[in-house]
């Protein structure tokens, strides 16, 4: 997918200290987890479900100056892939957790998505990186994620990476149809990653099955980002 142009973004982030842990599952148990409107993608027969914490830095709207304590925050988000009856590739989240209250309102709000208010950290020191989340609203309250990476040398990126990473499109549903939104950004610089610990029901909070077997990972110190407003 190329990135797309968004001529009139609503919002300006800066992505950083970012970690891709990806698994496979079965396209049918993925499948209902989606709008009847959406496909869920496929590479190599399978569905891919990526738990991606991060560091969001930056978040203003046009014209507005970044604010200290509200423009910085740390989030993971829980998604998938897939393909509306046009043919469009993005992303379907399953759940985002973030930081700060008023981002979560502004996402459930704004454009539906499946917000969760909890207490997080991103932590980033020279060979391990932290994250750690407890989710408090809305239920279910204590869902839990402690991903500890060590970030690796520069990654090749082939064409498994570039399937997972190179989004740069959302699906929602506003008004009970699917809507999308364009994200622009700089192509991901990848590093591998070593995953050194791991304790997460976020996926089983999604509605999966607990997945069974060790996670593809990739980092990056993050991309500047415009989003675009939704639309049909």
């Amino acid at each position: 997918m190329n990135a797309p142009h968004v001529t009139r973004p609503v919002m300006y982030h800066h992505w950083s200290t970012v970690t891709f842990l990806h698994w496979r599952y079965p396209p049918a148990v993925v499948q209902p987890l989606l709008p009847a409107s959406l496909t869920v993608e496929t590479f190599d027969g399978s569905a891919w479900v990526g738990l991606t914490p991060f560091l969001m830095e930056g978040v203003r709207s046009p014209g507005l100056p970044v604010l200290p304590w509200l423009s910085r925050f740390p989030e993971t988000n829980l998604r998938t892939y897939a393909r509306d009856e046009r043919g469009r590739e993005g992303v379907w989240f399953l759940s985002l957790d973030a930081g700060r209250l008023p981002a979560v309102l502004g996402g459930r709000a704004g454009y539906g998505l499946p917000y969760f208010w909890s207490d997080m950290s991103v932590g980033a020191g020279d060979e391990l990186v932290r994250y750690r989340c407890r989710r408090k609203w809305p239920e279910p309250s204590g869902v839990r994620c402690d991903v500890d990476v060590e970030p690796g040398a520069q990654a090749v990126e082939d064409e498994l990476a570039r399937f997972l990473t190179a989004r740069f499109r959302l699906f929602t549903v506003i008004a009970d149809h699917v809507a999308v939104a364009e994200v622009e950004h700089p192509p991901w610089p990848l590093r591998r990653a070593e995953l050194a610990r791991l304790d997460q029901d976020l996926v089983e909070a999604g509605g999966l099955p607990a997945p069974g077997h060790e996670p593809v990972l990739h980092a990056s110190p993050g991309v500047p980002v415009r989003v675009g407003m939704w639309h049909w």
